[in-house]
This record gives C-alpha cells, sequence and structure tokens, in this order.
C-alpha cells in the first residue's frame, strides 16, 4: 500500500518519497517505519526495468 501512495513513477523517485516521508515519523510509529524499510529491501532488489513492470492498481 505504502508503495501504491507514494509511487513517482520510478524506483528511484519512490525510494526518495519513502525515505521523505520517514522523515516526518513519530518516535512512536515503529510499525509505520519497519513498513517502509521492508519497501526499501524490496525495492533494492529491483532492477528499474522490473519496476517499471510492476502495476500499482488502486482498490
Amino acid at each position: 500500500m505504502l508503495m501504491m501512495l507514494y509511487n513517482t513513477g520510478t524506483r528511484l523517485g519512490l525510494i526518495h518519497e519513502l525515505r521523505l516521508m520517514q522523515c516526518y515519523l513519530m518516535p512512536d510509529e515503529t510499525a509505520l517505519r519497519e513498513l517502509s524499510e521492508g519497501g526499501f529491501e524490496k525495492l533494492k532488489l529491483l532492477t528499474d526495468a522490473e519496476f517499471a513492470e510492476l502495476e500499482f492498481p488502486p482498490d
């Protein structure tokens, strides 16, 4: 869900937006921080071409 909300259309853009979002998290928002960190790990494993093939359909 985070990737869908913060997706800019590129893998690096999404990483940037997620990092920016983390700057605004409160110390007690650990679940959201952990979720975004998991997203980073997944994004690191993808190439830009693989990311471009992903679909982020709305619910």
